[in-house]
């Protein structure tokens, strides 16, 4: 397993409570993707229903060869959507997961998972034991087809990670999992669609950075500066940069409390200061009065 960084993209909400010191490890079905852990089950056309009889393992890797899997549907059967949705449904009571990636410049997903460039990007230390037994997404051109005669066998349990398969649509995503039960969670309420909210604790020293977006508000820049301050959580800012559909990275702090290092104050992270009293505030204040790219850079769009 590659022990390389992990990012989330997230709202600055979300960033606020990774930085309080949870993370939400999320039911299946509560994700955006409506295939989400839903592989076609073939079974024979005269089957009646019955009720199944799973037990599955979260911590185990794909098994090689695949178990159950199929290419073709074979004659007098077909693909079992309840059987699927049962199979949803079950893990729906017993997992949560946390869904992060392996990239850190996605354009996509800074828009359709950090407020549309408003929000931030985090960068955790893979090798935090909180991180343990990483799952690495599958993409497919094919939803995956498994024969449950073999496939879902009442004496070997079923690994979570082979149903860890999406569509290649969603490729860049380049997305990682960490599955945990949600009896091993807290709830702490329930969501917009009603589905309850399980978190988990994470340690702070596991956060190695926060990204802010080309669009963070001023105000949501300043909260979340006072909130690392004193940390060893480095701070920066993606602003779009002048060639190319790339950003360049404006350095706000290092990866150390404040009093034992430099902020890194330039015309596009002034305003973060602006309203200090002491020297960071008078540096910023005159960046922004007499800087000449102070006006056009701090020009959002």
């Amino acid at each position: 397993m590659n022990p390389s960084p992990l990012y989330k993209y997230v709202p600055i909400d979300g960033l606020k409570r990774i930085l309080q010191g949870s993370m939400r490890f999320t039911q299946p079905s509560a994700f955006n993707d409506p295939f989400e852990l839903l592989p076609e089950i073939v079974t024979p056309i005269d089957e009646r229903a019955r009720t199944l009889n799973i037990s599955f393992d979260i911590t185990a890797q794909r098994r090689q060869p695949p178990v159950g899997e199929m290419e073709d549907v074979p004659d007098q059967c077909c693909a079992s959507d309840s059987t699927s949705r049962a199979i949803v449904k079950q893990l729906n009571s017993l997992i949560g997961i946390l869904c992060l990636s392996r990239v850190k410049d996605s354009l996509l997903m800074w828009s359709h998972y950090a407020s549309q460039y408003a929000g931030a990007l985090v960068e955790f230390d893979g090798l935090y034991e909180f991180f343990d037994g990483q799952i690495d997404v599958e993409y497919r051109s094919q939803r995956p087809r498994r024969n449950i005669s073999t496939y879902l066998s009442p004496h070997e349990p079923v690994p979570v990670s082979e149903l860890c398969v999406k569509s290649d649509q969603w490729k860049y995503e380049s997305e990682v999992r960490i599955i945990r039960r949600l009896s091993d969670c807290e709830m702490t309420g329930t969501d917009p669609r009603g589905f309850p909210v399980y978190i988990r604790k994470i340690p702070r020293d596991s956060i190695r950075s926060d990204t802010f977006g080309e669009r963070t508000t001023v105000s949501d820049q300043r909260e979340i500066y006072q909130c690392v301050r004193d940390t060893n959580i480095s701070l920066s800012l993606a602003a779009i940069d002048h060639w190319g559909y790339e950003f360049r990275t404006e350095m706000i702090k290092i990866n150390g409390p404040v009093s034992g290092g430099m902020l890194g104050i330039t015309p596009r992270t002034a305003h973060i200061f602006s309203h200090l009293e002491g020297p960071f505030g008078d540096l910023a204040r005159q960046l922004i009065k007499s800087h000449p790219m102070s006006e056009i850079v701090n020009n959002i769009v």
